[in-house]
């Protein structure tokens, strides 16, 4: 795996840790425009970035912003599970349509698991859904050293099962 300083796309990237409020509408586009997302997904990351700027830490809600010359090109969202000891959720992990397979979405989540070490993290978990639009973010997180740790079958909906991918820090 490339790392993010050697890889000459990711060269000039930037890592900011706190949504501002111009974020809302930014991030918003940018998780619509993936194409991937229901309206009411597009809906609750957006509450997220909401949530953040209203309460701050208290929140539970992490991000890591990847910019580059003043641009937002993606981003994550995360935060520690309740009644654990070490274990965090990546929410959402989003690179700009128009900025993929650039390494982008590899540079943010060495960053989140920096971040997430650097909280006295051990465990991360990331749940996506088992529809074949997906299989292309399956396939990142087992690159990047993740294992589906679950499966659960027709979760989200008829036909669409929900996958828990784990890795231990």
């Amino acid at each position: 795996m490339n790392s993010p300083s050697m890889n000459p796309n990711v060269a000039a990237l930037t890592f900011r840790y706190e949504v501002q409020s111009s974020d809302i509408d930014a991030l918003t586009h940018m998780v619509m425009g993936t194409g991937f997302f229901y309206p009411h997904e597009v809906t609750v990351a957006k509450e997220l970035v909401e949530e953040r700027l209203t309460r701050g830490k208290a929140s539970g809600y992490e991000f890591v912003i990847a910019e580059q010359s003043g641009q937002l090109l993606g981003y994550t969202c995360f935060g520690e599970i309740a009644c654990t000891q070490g274990s965090y959720d990546l929410y959402w992990i989003v690179v700009d349509k128009t900025q993929q397979k650039r390494g982008i979405g590899t540079a943010l989540l060495q960053a989140t698991e920096a971040q997430v070490r650097a909280m006295g993290g051990r465990r991360i978990y990331i749940e996506t859904s088992a529809r074949p639009q997906y299989e292309p973010t399956r396939a990142f997180y087992l690159r990047a050293g993740y294992h589906q740790a679950a499966l659960l079958p027709e979760f989200y909906g008829p036909d669409d099962g929900k996958l828990i991918y784990e890795r231990v820090l």
